[in-house]
């Protein structure tokens, strides 16, 4: 397949399912966000440590980050399309645990059903993207991805308006998300099948084009080594802000739950609008760049501000919010591309692989707050973006502009 006709043969985007699958990402990580916005009242009613804290989010996202890359091996070798509403099923009965749970055993059990419903659900869901994007790859990603980033956004709003207010049982509230999502999701399910029934039919195999020039087996592996360095380094210290820069907030600055759940909310929304322009920026300029953009202008503003007065650390939340998340969905795109044989696996590792890296760096820095205190904490993990800068020797791909 030549260059010039690139665009052409990856077909046209499918903007309703774009828009729906990105909708069902929204509310899954709104349910998975309830646990994060759940820590300060699980501190208080339940004294929970730090440690304890950290262990809650380590199994929900250790569960995610093992079984995901599974499910998008399996669904590599046989899709399956009525698995989305079932994944959802799964995060209605975590969420309903949570709710309702007197015991931290129960907490453990509840949010192992979250993780398993978000693990059959961001592989899956990223292949309907993959499937409706046409030649909008970086763009129905992107729709898809910050829909998932706006979900853990309203974390700090679920928090304060939510939680605090109404305790661990205002989680009860989410169950109607859960079953709106179960809906939607058996309406997208049946796109999902009419499609591979189509391709079967018209015996087609689907053109995978990739923006990356050729490249070995061993080239390739050091690219998706690099590739999971980056996404290390960015979800341990996403990690921290959702689940732990609160205490920071608290103890240094002297605000209130609420006020430091706003400062979070900013941070993670301006995630969201960098996860979308992210991925039109790619296809326009090409996938590492962003990559290189999203990772270099945010280490010098992290480094300095666990030491920055309060004026000055919303700026740095808007500012390093939008950049470090400008990657995101482009990570996910890029090992697609490296890999464009195993798109649910490449998805499933790399969504899979942030979730793993979450889960470890919640045990990792709530161990760090016991013992030697937040403020240190959090000076130890502002040198974090740092690691990103092995960008610098991913593969130069294509411009996806360039192609048309």
């Amino acid at each position: 397949m030549s260059i010039a006709n690139a665009s052409h043969k990856m077909g046209n985007p499918v903007y309703p399912i774009m828009f729906a699958i990105g909708v069902c990402h929204l509310f899954n990580d709104s349910l998975q966000s309830v646990i994060p916005a759940m820590f300060p009242v699980l501190e208080e009613e339940r004294g929970l440590t730090f440690t304890q804290l950290g262990l809650i989010t380590f199994m929900l996202n250790i569960v995610a980050s093992i079984l995901q890359p599974v499910v998008g091996f399996i669904s590599d070798k046989k899709p399956m399309p009525y698995a989305l509403p079932l994944g959802m099923i799964s995060s209605f009965v975590g969420i309903a645990g949570i709710a309702f749970s007197t015991e931290y055993w129960m907490i453990l059990v509840s949010v192992v059903f979250l993780g398993f419903g978000s693990a059959i659900f961001h592989p899956e869901g990223s292949r309907v993207s993959f499937m409706a994007a046409g030649s909008k790859r970086g763009l129905s990603q992107s729709i898809y991805q910050v829909g998932g980033n706006s979900g853990q956004a309203l974390a700090p709003l679920i928090s304060a308006f939510i939680l605090v207010p109404f305790g661990q049982k205002g989680a009860a509230l989410f169950l109607i998300v859960a079953a709106i999502g179960i809906f939607l999701l058996s309406r997208i399910s049946i796109w999902y099948k009419k499609e591979l029934e189509a391709e079967k039919l018209s015996k087609r195999k689907k053109t995978i084009f990739s923006s990356l020039p050729p490249l070995s087996k061993k080239q390739v592996g050091i690219a998706l080594t690099l590739l999971m360095i980056i996404i290390f380094a960015r979800s341990f210290y996403v990690t921290n802000m959702t689940n732990f820069y609160i205490f920071h907030l608290m103890e240094n600055y002297d605000l209130s739950v609420k006020k430091g759940q706003l400062f979070i909310f900013i941070f993670l929304v301006l995630g969201a609008v960098g996860t979308f322009f992210g991925g039109p920026m790619a296809d326009r300029f090409g996938r590492k760049n962003v990559i290189l953009l999203s990772l270099a202008v945010p280490i010098p503003l992290c480094l300095i501000l666990p030491y920055v007065p309060i004026w000055a650390v919303i700026l740095l939340l808007v500012i390093i919010g939008f950049f470090l998340m400008l990657s995101f969905s482009v990570t996910v795109v890029y090992a697609q591309e490296l890999v464009p044989s195993k798109i649910g696996t490449m998805a499933g590792l790399t969504v899979g692989l942030a979730f793993g890296m979450g889960a470890i760096g919640a045990v990792l820095i709530g161990i760090l707050m016991d013992y030697i205190g937040v403020y240190k904490t959090m000076i130890v993990v502002s040198t974090l973006p740092l690691i990103g800068l092995v960008a610098l020797a991913l593969p130069t791909d294509r411009k996806i502009a360039n192609l048309k």
